[in-house]
């Protein structure tokens, strides 16, 4: 019986536990043009004991950012700004994937230089508000993407994710969650398209395999994982047929030999305990634990054989040497909420470890 504590063969990447560090947008890219800075680097290298580390969401293109002062990697000097970071964590013996995220219709034209606005699987505004630097607005009505744009779409993941491994992470997660772009086209609400993008399963699931296969035709598909989060409401998401949709995705991405699956988990286990037994590689859980934080408890899931990973997210961002806290049983720091998005290093980088 393997436990979390156990190393792990990652498609040949070797992980010292199957303890993951899940994506967490954080907002401190201050560098000039969406860069990287050294405190990035101290803060992903306090927590190179993790198994692997996957990076907040970093876009992929211009028009790919959502909120503030998040990184991209869609330039030489981003690459360039990211070497410092991913040598952090390799110098400590850490493994780091950059999650590349394209937030679609959630975002704001102040976001945005040049004039441009966010773009979308259809011409439909999620409710609510998103966070600028100017405060809370609106979101807006997104422009729909053409073809020629699904394409090159398709073209900046590609390039995004030869400029990770330029830049020296081990490989890239794909984002096709939480209501950002690959998740809208998932959607019934945000697709409103008749054309072979959207209407039916297999139209609504085409960008996330084409994006999948152009990625792992570009870098190997044992340098990606791709994460997914059935049913997920957030950022004004709604989807129909769950089970088929997202069984039909997994069952289209299952070829290509990916280094992973990352599920973060809804209400239906029934539904994760499928998606595990059809996956062929790696499978990495974001337990459903709502309304408390993925704790200790979620261990015993590895145990169980349910997931090869277990990613924390809060816990982590709280506690750097989260591994040998799960083992010792803690204790734990607390996370402090108001400093989860920008600020300086009080609550980045000034969480204690023990000792």
């Amino acid at each position: 019986m393997s436990t979390a504590f156990d190393s792990f063969d990652l498609a040949g990447a070797k992980l010292a536990n199957r303890i993951a560090m899940a994506p967490m947008t954080r907002s401190r890219a201050y560098g000039p043009g969406a860069t990287p800075t050294p405190e990035m680097a101290v803060y992903y290298g306090q927590r190179a004991s993790a198994g692997l580390i996957v990076t907040e969401g970093i876009q992929p293109s211009v028009v790919g950012q959502g909120y503030p002062d998040t990184p991209g990697l869609h330039s030489q000097a981003q690459v360039a700004a990211w070497r410092p970071v991913t040598q952090a964590v390799h110098d400590r013996g850490g493994v780091i994937f950059a999650q590349l995220m394209h937030t679609g219709r959630v975002g704001h034209p102040s976001l945005l230089p040049d004039g441009l606005v966010p773009v979308g699987a259809s011409a439909v505004a999620a409710a609510g508000q998103v966070f600028t630097s100017e405060g809370p607005k609106d979101f807006v009505v997104p422009r729909e993407l053409s073809e020629e744009e699904i394409a090159e779409t398709i073209a900046d993941f590609v390039t995004a994710a030869r400029n990770a491994i330029a830049a020296g992470f081990d490989g890239v997660e794909i984002h096709g969650a939480n209501g950002y772009l690959i998740h809208q086209f998932l959607s019934v609400n945000a697709n409103q398209r008749t054309d072979s993008w959207g209407g039916s399963i297999e139209g609504r699931i085409r960008l996330a395999v084409e994006i999948a296969t152009a990625v792992a035709d570009a870098i190997g598909g044992e340098r990606l994982g791709f994460r997914i989060s059935p049913g997920n409401p957030y950022n004004d998401i709604s989807e129909e047929n769950v089970a088929e949709v997202y069984e039909t995705l997994v069952a289209r991405l299952a070829p290509l030999g990916l280094a992973y699956l990352h599920l973060l988990e809804g209400s239906d286990r029934g539904l994760t305990r499928r998606l595990r037994q059809a996956w062929p590689s790696a499978f990495v859980l974001n337990p459903f634990t709502h309304p408390q934080v993925t704790g200790h408890d979620a261990l015993v899931l590895v145990e169980e054989g349910l997931a090869d990973l277990i990613a924390f997210g809060a816990l982590f961002l709280a506690n750097p040497d989260l591994p040998r806290r799960l083992a010792e049983g803690g204790p734990f720091n607390t996370p402090d909420a108001a400093t989860f998005y920008g600020g300086d290093e009080r609550g980045y980088t000034d969480y204690p470890a023990l000792d």
